[in-house]
């Protein structure tokens, strides 16, 4: 397969465009199977809740000895593009992008992986915070509800496509079944991580205010939420993460 049109980068992988393809490569040769299986499957499961706003995937192939993950190919523009070239629409933005995370929560799939059971060994594979801090994390995971709601694990306007057939949610990689307020607490985060807090306080306003969810609620996802994010141990966003970790001191 010819690799034409890089569309996407991120630290594992290239994203590529080829014939009405998306071709998901990633980089190291030596990626374990058992991720971009996993990635496949998990994608493949979302598919199967009937959920519409999702390309389909195709096949996972090796091209020049690394693997690579085919998908349908969406066209379009990203929301996150949208926003950029059009900032007076930016509340318009944040309340569909809002009824898109809530009909994503409204769905379930008993074969997703629990994001209690991510959250927790993330937390406890952490070097960087003590283990008083550690210990209160997993004291108040362990107490929050459990749910089984389905959450896309990344929901950021660089995820979701549009186009003149709708709107499509891509990056199904962190997809779990779990609350749908520490989803929301994801997507609150990513907001702030990229200079947006204003965004991210009223997409929280808004997220609460259409579905009875008090603030608090989710505000009490952000230490266990956060501390999942350092796992992946960018320095660019170790500072912020920290200041929500201090569970004693947060509310």
């Amino acid at each position: 397969m010819e690799l034409k049109k890089m569309i996407a980068e991120s630290d594992k992988v290239q994203v590529y465009e080829s014939d009405g393809k998306c071709v998901k490569v990633f980089k190291d040769p030596d990626e374990p199977k058992s991720v971009v299986l996993y990635e496949a499957l998990t994608h493949t499961r979302v598919e199967e809740t009937g959920f519409a706003r999702i390309p389909q995937f195709e096949e996972i192939v090796k091209i020049d000895g690394k693997w690579a993950i085919i998908y349908e190919h969406i066209a379009g523009k990203t929301l996150e593009q949208l926003m950029k070239e059009n900032p007076a629409k930016i509340d318009s933005y944040l309340d569909k992008m809002v009824d898109l995370q809530i009909e994503i929560n409204s769905l379930h799939s008993a074969k997703v992986s629990r994001l209690t059971d991510y959250l927790k060994r993330s937390i406890e594979g952490l070097d960087m915070i003590d283990d008083v801090k550690k210990y209160d994390l997993l004291t108040r995971l362990n107490s929050m509800p459990k749910h089984i709601k389905l959450c896309h694990g990344d929901f950021a306007p660089d995820n979701i496509i549009v186009n003149d057939d709708g709107v499509f949610i891509v990056d199904w990689l962190k997809a779990k079944q779990g609350n749908a307020s520490a989803d929301i607490a994801k997507t609150y985060i990513n907001f702030c991580l990229k200079h947006h807090t204003e965004w991210a306080e009223k997409y929280l306003k808004l997220y609460c205010n259409k579905t009875g969810t008090s603030v608090e609620y989710v505000h009490d996802w952000l230490p266990i939420v956060a501390a999942a994010q350092l796992k992946f141990r960018r320095p660019e966003q170790r500072e912020l993460l920290l200041t929500w970790i201090d569970v004693a001191d947060y509310r």
